[in-house]
């Protein structure tokens, strides 16, 4: 699964990057959070965890009452947005917003059957601009203090340094609790992360991985008039190994509450006790 990742990007740069033409990332929006976002919601992220606001690229017509908000008349073209969406997807017919703390991810070769994610799959798909995720690899050989298999973070991200542009979908949820519709408390914007089968030498880390699109795919995926199912599930099986380095990392990143640059800095190879290479399959610190 995907549980966290880096995004240290700051809004003109994925503006740039991502060929948007609508940033909205400065629009008020609902939260999940009880207490202030740390860093806050838009600010670079080295640990973006569920729950939290991230920036998510999605092609929409803008609304002037709102993202979510019921309109009358014509609606302008569709353009690519860039908007600070909450992590953990809640449907549109969720009693309430728990839900989301459940549906961080949905797996690729389920989506479109999946009742909580079909509607989203069809015409409801995101990008997540991202620097790299981080997976947890299971040690064949050491154990922590509980004598439990220890668990060692790693990180990947593109050994191109691009943009890493995760498969997402996005749903609105309607409060039906505020009754004005053009109040930004009125909806929750959610997102979830899509997976797929790890690819080889990342499999030795975890058995999952984001779906990563390319550039060329882009246009496809967020295009609301994407309704085939063959096409969707298309652009849902692709895959490209090779694309990725991974490595060790502190195990700060394992708490939310910690952050910084230093999340992503290689673990010197003394400090690794039990851990597979994901290159070699040779097992490291034993």
């Amino acid at each position: 699964m995907c549980g966290r990742y880096a995004a240290s990007r700051d809004q003109a740069e994925l503006v740039e990057l991502l060929d948007i033409e609508q940033d909205a990332t400065a629009e008020p929006a609902r939260t999940l959070l009880v207490n202030p976002q740390q860093p806050p919601a838009g600010s670079p992220d080295w640990n973006m965890a569920p729950t939290k606001r991230a920036p998510v690229v999605m092609t929409r017509s803008p609304r002037p009452s709102g993202i979510g908000a019921e309109g009358s008349g014509a609606l302008p073209l569709p353009v690519r947005q860039l908007r600070l969406v909450t992590w953990g997807l809640v449907p549109s017919w969720a009693t309430d917003t728990r839900m989301g703390v459940r549906m961080i991810n949905a797996r690729a070769e389920s989506v479109l059957e999946k009742p909580g994610f079909a509607r989203a799959a069809a015409s409801r798909r995101c990008l997540v601009p991202a620097d790299g995720w981080y997976e947890w690899q299971v040690s064949p050989t050491a154990k922590d203090a509980k004598g439990k298999p220890r668990k060692q973070p790693f990180y990947m991200h593109r050994a191109d340094h691009d943009v890493v542009a995760l498969a997402g979908l996005y749903e609105f949820w309607r409060d039906k609790g505020v009754e004005d519709t053009s109040d930004p408390q009125a909806w929750l914007t959610t997102f979830a992360i899509i997976t797929t089968a790890a690819e080889p030498g990342l499999d030795r880390i975890h058995d999952r991985q984001p779906l990563v699109l390319e550039r060329q795919d882009w246009g496809r995926w967020l295009d609301p008039g994407t309704t085939d199912p063959e096409t969707v599930g298309d652009l849902l099986a692709f895959g490209a190994p090779g694309r990725f380095d991974a490595y060790p990392v502190s195990s700060a990143v394992s708490a939310t509450r910690n952050n910084g640059e230093q999340l992503v800095l290689p673990l010197p190879r003394e400090e690794l006790h039990g851990v597979v290479d994901p290159v070699t399959g040779e097992v490291v610190g034993e």
